[in-house]
């Protein structure tokens, strides 16, 4: 009897598009035989199913559940493809986790913890297994010294909202005077920016999952921008990166980035597959850490996609574990 799946999409923030795009990819790789699938948008007004001739029908939310043609469906597990809030910050793992019903990602503390980046950063920092940039907290509604803010942290500086992703309102500030416009583009959606020191060097990214307790690290991807850095133009438009997997390194270069990958997944205590971002730093050869995703994106030519190819497996095969994993 195949299981009722609930891939859940879209969200309350910019990331929404990014999202549904990630929901396609992922509802054309499950596996038809085993599971039905149900994808499920979700705004802040609406949480609706739309069956294959567009007939709209809503989430009942004191349950999960959804009633079509007087059948009451109950899911057995929701396959979380959601980006930002209230995907990947917790909210929607909270509320699942009291409904009882299994999911693809990490809980809801780990998610929340994970989401924010300086709060992370401090969580990887303090446990010595990698080098992390040095970085400070920016509010919205307290007071701002430019000139302490520069004392305290070496320009250049990335800064970023906190809890944002898809490189959304980040800028790299060269100059004193160009840091109040960028903290206020964060400010203008989102009242947690963070300012990070540049590190100079090669960007990796490398996707962990873990299955029946062994750990899975995918091949490694070198991004290259032709930007600055990878920001949001550079991430969603064709030809403005190029990302090669696998990576070209030395093995025992690869071995180091996938083996604290693996441990900074175990320190976190995550679930599902999570995207780990790193800088090789160019002068020094040291690993720092950038940031890690916990609902990557999914979209056809995405960095795990990718991944997953390079390694000989289908997205079928991929998000079948996956699945089964969160049943466990």
């Amino acid at each position: 009897m195949k299981k009722n799946i609930a891939l859940l999409a879209g969200g309350y923030s910019g990331e929404y598009v990014i999202s549904i795009q990630t929901a396609i990819t992922i509802q054309h790789n499950i596996d038809q035989e085993k599971y039905e699938v149900y994808k499920i948008i979700i705004d802040k007004n609406n949480w609706k199913y739309t069956s294959a001739l567009g007939e709209e029908t809503e989430i009942d939310r004191r349950d999960f559940s959804l009633t079509l043609a007087g059948k009451k469906i109950v899911f057995d597990a929701v396959f979380i493809a959601v980006h930002g809030t209230p995907g990947e910050d917790g909210k929607i793992q909270g509320y699942l986790e009291m409904l009882d019903i299994p999911f693809t990602s990490c809980n809801a503390i780990v998610s929340g913890l994970t989401f924010n980046k300086i709060f992370c950063n401090r969580v990887v920092a303090q446990s010595g297994l990698v080098h992390v940039s040095k970085s400070i907290s920016i509010y919205r509604n307290r007071p701002l010294d430019i000139e302490q803010l520069v004392q305290e942290i070496k320009l250049p500086v990335f800064v970023k909202p906190a809890e944002g992703g898809s490189s959304l309102a980040t800028t790299k500030v060269k100059t004193k005077e160009e840091l109040l416009p960028a903290i206020e583009a964060v400010f203008a959606i989102e009242a947690q920016a963070m300012a990070e020191e540049f590190v100079k060097g090669r960007e990796f990214s490398i996707g962990i999952y873990q299955t029946k307790g062994i750990l899975h690290a995918l091949p490694i991807t070198e991004i290259i921008s032709t930007k600055e850095f990878f920001d949001y133009e550079a991430k969603y438009t064709p030809g403005m990166s190029k990302e090669v997997t696998p990576a070209e390194l030395q093995i025992e270069v690869a071995n180091f980035i996938a083996e604290t990958a693996k441990k900074i997944y175990l320190l976190l205590n995550c679930k599902g597959i999570c995207r780990v971002d790193f800088i090789l730093e160019e002068e020094t050869n040291d690993l720092y850490f950038l940031e890690i995703n916990t609902i990557p994106g999914q979209s056809e030519n995405s960095i795990v996609p990718q991944q997953v190819r390079a390694c000989g497996k289908t997205l079928i095969e991929f998000y079948g574990e996956l699945l089964e994993e969160c049943f466990g």
